[in-house]
């Protein structure tokens, strides 16, 4: 398995100063995060001469804003959340990245419940089954992927556990459509992560996020790691892990001492599991 921190996390006074950190601490590739698309390009063009992109997580357009509205009740939001997730996809085709992360919505259901023709979530999974099948396409033909993350109950009410975003993505039945796997999340929403794991890492997960039960980097709270290595391990899932999580310290040089110690932390309990991460 490849571990990966999102470009942000890592203190440094410019891009490339964080992408030559995260290489000399064994680090196999940078998530880059929302931002206006010519900046999004150029701090591409800058983690690519070091490391590779691995993922872009979160659909935002060419102003920097953040645009998750394809279960919105308003159809221009809905165009627009479909051109906007269309041009990310085109983008993280152009820099080789595995996919573009996204949670389809925020906070509570906004379209209206119809019942008893029907309820909230039928409509939202017609929606997204639909704009699956599109952005699915133009995922292929882009050479990426969509990566559906479901988040925890306080955050979203659609997509909470691994099975909700699989039954989306077998309806839709279209290629370029995939789960990225969210520790955090899974340790809230599921009763039992590693089961979780093994039941969609083998098929539908295309991508992992990093961190503890804390929202900071894994080794600070209670998660148990090993346990969720050894399910990847036994379905053989080898792509990217990326840390999305706060790092903990007072101040840059603290950040990256404990940022060090927990890609030490991590690479431990992948060894336990039984495998290696690529830089072992």
């Amino acid at each position: 398995m490849k571990i990966a921190l999102q470009i942000h996390l890592i203190p440094g006074d410019s891009v490339s100063d964080r992408c030559k950190w995260a290489r000399d601490h064994g680090v196999d590739g940078i998530e880059l995060i929302g931002a206006p698309h010519d900046r999004l390009c150029a701090e591409a063009e800058q983690v690519l001469k070091v490391l590779p992109v691995t993922t872009l997580c979160g659909a935002f357009d060419e102003h920097g804003d953040r645009c998750f509205d394809l279960l919105d009740a308003d159809i221009e939001k809905r165009r627009r959340a479909v051109a906007v997730t269309s041009r990310c996809l085109e983008l993280a085709g152009q820099f080789g990245a595995v996919g573009l992360i996204l949670p389809p919505i925020f906070g509570p259901p906004v379209v209206p419940d119809l019942s008893p023709f029907a309820d909230p979530l039928e409509i939202e999974d017609a929606l997204m089954v639909a704009h699956c099948r599109e952005l699915g396409a133009h995922a292929v033909a882009h050479d990426t992927l969509l990566l559906l993350e479901p988040l925890n109950r306080y955050e979203q009410h659609y997509l909470k556990q691994q099975s909700d975003a699989v039954r989306v993505i077998d309806k839709a039945a279209a290629a370029g459509v995939a789960l990225l796997s969210d520790l955090f999340h899974m340790h809230i929403e599921e009763t039992d992560t590693p089961a979780a794991l093994c039941a969609v890492a083998g098929r539908y997960t295309k991508s992992i996020h990093l961190a503890d039960n804390t929202r900071c980097e894994p080794g600070t709270g209670d998660i148990d790691f090993v346990a969720a290595f050894k399910a990847l391990f036994e379905v053989g899932y080898d792509g990217y892990m990326a840390y999305e999580c706060a790092i903990t310290g007072d101040d840059d040089e603290q950040k990256k001492a404990n940022l060090a110690r927990s890609l030490t932390f991590v690479r431990k309990c992948v060894e336990e599991a039984g495998g290696a991460t690529s830089h072992g």
